[in-house]
């Protein structure tokens, strides 16, 4: 494996030859297709095939996974080209497999709201453990908003792939609300009326666990947070459904601020089955310029939870996109542009400049000015910043990564996490 760092009038066929691989490799692998004109900077996986196939007349993607005892996932994982689709060509060049460094196997997570486009996610799909429509609401008399989630649950099961029913205090406004919250986290009945629905809904609809994500919970509902994720799981269990629970990104049991105060790591970790740390959003909407997952307050954030919560209930949170700011950032006022990790190296290449990378963060950057004179910032998420954070699972014996989220491509992500781990399917 190899990460390969563009150097001006580099093409995708050039660098293919200076390693010895397909050039169709280099362009599927790091989502070359949507960008034609490689950028200076521009951080490029390359992964070696051991062994290829050419597809003939009536195979299908079925019979070429048994003749090489391998799954059609595996075939998927090694050929982002199919993008998760079952159809070929006569003539057509698979990967077999690809050169691996598999150090364990791992869970991963990722979620989706009903609008996403199917063909990502269909490319998404066969490289992970679950997958969690976003979200289930609820109302103040414990009963649940109902999300249209048939097609993305059908969706998983076709990949493999076990569905997570997801509850939250976020409200229509796009906020979580503390009050609702607190209603719930303080009367038994409304509690017991709630519990009733998720367990009906979770059967109905064929789900097979629950991820809970109360944020700004108040100080003083903490511990009644994490006693209630017990009541959940002391339900739910029984019959076969784990529990995980999100994490605001803590670094101490002291640490202020809504978002934080009311997650006790300790209440948390005790009760559910797993947790998420939601290790993103340094970098935010309506913060400052700045890299959206630094690998340095990721670590504090690991650190701190493995004082409280054993290493094999911990997933890591992977931020799947980056923000766009215009400048100069004005506090109150400014509001960065969300944007996916593609389309970042797509505003590089338009505007002429190249990436930086920033060591301290180990995330990658850069400025540009657009038509109408105005400077901007990038910060993304490109293969060295991600190895970091796979680095970090490996290092502290994480249970998995937990994605958000699925709505956007970013190939050379995926196939690094193929190159490093065995997904549990």
């Amino acid at each position: 494996m190899n990460i390969h760092i563009v150097k001006s009038g580099e093409t995708a066929a050039s660098i293919a030859e200076q390693y010895g691989v397909p050039n169709f490799v280099v362009v599927t692998l790091n989502n070359l297709e949507e960008i034609p004109t490689l950028v200076e900077g521009q951080a490029l996986l390359i992964l070696e095939p051991t062994q290829t196939h050419t597809v003939s007349a009536n195979e299908t993607i079925y019979s070429i996974a048994q003749e090489y005892g391998i799954s059609t996932n595996a075939l998927f994982r090694n050929n982002p080209i199919l993008n998760g689709s079952t159809t070929l060509y006569p003539g057509q060049t698979l990967v077999i497999s690809f050169e691996r460094d598999v150090s364990r196997e791992i869970d991963v997570n990722g979620y989706a709201y009903p609008y996403v486009n199917m063909s990502v996610l269909e490319g998404i799909l066969p490289y992970s453990t679950y997958l969690t429509p976003f979200t289930y609401g609820i109302t103040e008399q414990g009963g649940l908003v109902y999300l249209d989630d048939e097609e993305l649950i059908e969706k998983a099961y076709s990949y493999g792939v076990l569905p997570l029913m997801h509850l939250s205090t976020l409200t229509e406004s796009g906020g979580f609300s503390n009050e609702l919250a607190s209603t719930v986290l303080n009367n038994p009945e409304i509690q017991e009326r709630l519990i009733e629905e998720v367990v009906y809904n979770m059967q109905a609809k064929d789900y097979r666990g629950l991820d809970i994500d109360f944020e700004f919970v108040y100080p003083e509902d903490s511990l009644l947070y994490g006693e209630f994720i017990g009541k959940l799981r002391s339900r739910l269990n029984p019959l076969g459904f784990e529990v995980i629970a999100a994490l605001a990104p803590k670094t101490s049991d002291t640490q202020r601020g809504l978002l934080y105060e009311g997650h006790n790591y300790q209440a948390v970790g005790d009760n559910a089955n797993a947790v998420l740390l939601m290790t993103y959003e340094w970098g935010y909407t309506y913060g400052p310029p700045l890299a959206v997952a630094p690998i340095r307050n990721v670590r504090q954030v690991v650190d701190y939870a493995l004082s409280r919560i054993p290493a094999e209930k911990i997933f890591l949170g992977i931020p799947n996109y980056g923000y766009d700011w215009t400048l100069p950032y004005v506090k109150g006022e400014s509001r960065a542009r969300l944007i996916s990790n593609v389309e970042a190296i797509k505003i590089a290449a338009r505007n002429g400049v190249a990436i930086q990378f920033d060591e301290v963060s180990q995330s990658p950057w850069f400025r540009y000015t657009d038509d109408s004179g105005k400077e901007h910032e990038v910060w993304f998420e490109d293969v060295r910043s991600i190895m970091q954070k796979f680095n970090l699972v490996n290092e502290k014996g994480l249970r998995g990564v937990g994605y958000w989220n699925y709505m956007r491509a970013f190939q050379q992500n995926f196939s690094l996490l193929n190159y490093m781990f065995n997904v549990r399917q």
